[in-house]
């Protein structure tokens, strides 16, 4: 089922907004996709324009989100990370914060 209660067939295709792959709207584990497996970019629903993904969060059950930015709106949204995502990404996005801080590194060496 899709968020809205409408059943989404395990047929039923879409064309990525940002790389034009075509993936399946179900991800391996059954749910809706809310992103493209491959670059990770996906459409805002409210507006449809695409979304970027920015992070990683983790929930206390250990299940991975992709947190996303509409370059429409700029609202954040979160989705399920599917089993099939693109991994070199997510980690690339999960650990930018570490190796970009907003401080000098040098800085670690005094504490």
């Amino acid at each position: 089922m899709s968020h809205s209660g409408t059943p989404i067939s395990h047929l039923s295709t879409f064309s990525c907004i940002r790389c034009g792959l075509t993936a399946s709207a179900v991800a391996p584990s059954g749910l809706p996709r809310t992103h493209c497996p491959t670059c990770l970019a996906g459409r805002h629903g409210r507006c449809e324009a695409r979304t970027h993904p920015i992070a990683v969060a983790v929930q206390r059950d250990g299940t991975w989100m992709l947190i996303q930015r509409c370059t429409g709106c700029d609202r954040l949204e979160a989705g399920p990370v599917a089993s099939d995502d693109n991994q070199l990404l997510l980690i690339r996005i999960a650990v930018k914060p570490l190796a970009q801080p907003p401080f000098p590194l040098e800085h670690l060496a005094q504490l």
